[in-house]
């Protein structure tokens, strides 16, 4: 990986445990906090939903809540409720994804649901605390960003090396800032396939798209999923995967089952997935293309400030996210663009792709540098889960679509140790 920042890195190790990794939600109306999942007890119990002491007025339409969650993703609490309150995914708004090895809090409003059945809903994973009624739903991207507290744990530094160095840090990102890197969240986690299916998809290869996205393994995924991949690719045997994947792997067995009956519609299976999941296949790898391109300008010796021909947001460069409708900067910053494109063989024209319009995107613009803010270092102490190692909690925030495991490598450079 190439770094923007040159303080030495503190090494270390992220998300041990749930509780190292806290992501809190910033909007305009304020903070939805973490508040249930940090007491130890709490996590072997199924609570109630908190009702408030009067009866919430109920003068408009939409119910927004604050929603805590511990190791789960958006998309499993939605179902959740859903199939409990028996209403459509569709009631259900939000603003933003958050990482599920976490604990994390945001807000979600509901659609018209019935208060007295909500108050039954128990869960050892999700508190939903219902705070008012009003008549707007929540949509992406209608957050400000967000607060994050973590816990770096295994750091073998002496603590007065390791609060130099963060501070070190702390001091050249608040001056500087870093490259803002798409965080690895954004292509897929442990397999990390996303951003590879995306590309399929802008080439037009939907079998190809479907297969990979099916078949292709991730190192430390178990070994029944490993083997219900690899089985997949070898036989082609849809009605022997659609038994053999595991029944949580919800998003493969929609597309296992359609195309069970259908063996040759790769377009109407990925159609079984939401449709701001398709998009995501597409959006990842336009931000793969992304990092790419500010990789070069590290390597080249560009850099992140302004060079000659960049298009700039608020003073600061910006980078595409191509589409069909992207223009390319100019001059030194155009070149780059053109030759990370010209390196993957991809034309902006082929992001309209004709056999699924809903995975084409017409493009944008997004700034390189990134600048955390509201940095601190909270704590250093004896880690109690790793003998004779330190571990370290900081606090920062950052501004929505940008990622806290951009700013976490920057610090901890692992690959420099």
């Amino acid at each position: 990986m190439v770094y923007s920042t040159s303080s030495k890195g503190i090494g270390g190790h992220i998300k041990q445990r749930y509780s190292d990794f806290i992501v809190e939600e910033i909007a305009e109306s304020g903070i939805a906090e973490v508040k249930r999942f940090l007491l130890e007890d709490a996590l072997n119990k199924a609570t109630p939903i908190v009702v408030p002491e009067r009866p919430l007025e109920r003068e408009k339409s939409q119910l927004l809540c604050e929603l805590e969650k511990y190791n789960a993703d958006v998309n499993f609490v939605l179902r959740r409720l859903s199939r409990f309150l028996q209403l459509s995914r569709k009631r259900f708004g939000y603003a933003g994804l958050k990482d599920k090895r976490a604990i994390t809090c945001q807000y979600l409003t509901i659609f018209d649901p019935d208060p007295e059945k909500l108050e039954l809903f128990r869960s050892r994973t999700i508190d939903l605390r219902p705070l008012k009624w009003q008549g707007e739903r929540i949509e992406i991207g209608s957050l400000k960003g967000n607060r994050f507290v973590i816990t770096i744990r295994r750091l073998e530094l002496e603590e007065k090396e390791l609060r130099k160095r963060i501070e070190a840090f702390f001091k050249e990102a608040e001056k500087n800032g870093i490259a803002n890197f798409f965080g690895e969240q954004r292509f897929g986690g442990v397999r990390r396939v996303t951003h590879l299916v995306g590309r399929e998809f802008v080439n037009g290869n939907l079998k190809e798209a479907v297969m990979l996205f099916l078949t292709m393994q991730g190192e430390k995924e178990r070994e029944d999923i490993k083997n219900a991949r690899k089985n997949l690719s070898e036989t082609l045997d849809f009605s022997a995967a659609s038994k053999s994947f595991p029944v949580e792997y919800r998003p493969e067995r929609a597309l296992i089952h359609h195309l069970c009956r259908y063996p040759n519609d790769f377009a109407g299976a990925f159609r079984k997935l939401q449709k701001q999941l398709r998009f995501l296949f597409t959006h990842a790898y336009q931000s793969y293309l992304f990092n790419r391109i500010i990789e070069e300008r590290l390597k080249s010796g560009a850099g992140l400030k302004p060079i000659e021909g960049d298009v700039l947001i608020g003073g600061i460069a910006t980078a595409v996210l191509p589409g069909f409708e992207s223009e390319l900067a100019s001059g030194k910053a155009g070149e780059i663009e053109k030759k990370i494109l010209e390196e993957e063989g991809i034309g902006l024209a082929k992001f309209r792709v004709e056999e699924m319009p809903e995975v084409s995107s017409k493009g944008a613009r997004k700034e390189i540098v990134l600048f955390p803010e509201k940095m601190r270092l909270l704590e250093i102490g004896k880690d109690e889960f790793n003998e004779g190692r330190l571990f370290a909690k900081i606090s920062f925030e950052l501004s929505k679509g940008n990622y806290a495991t951009t700013v976490l490598a920057e610090l901890m450079k692992l690959e420099e140790e």
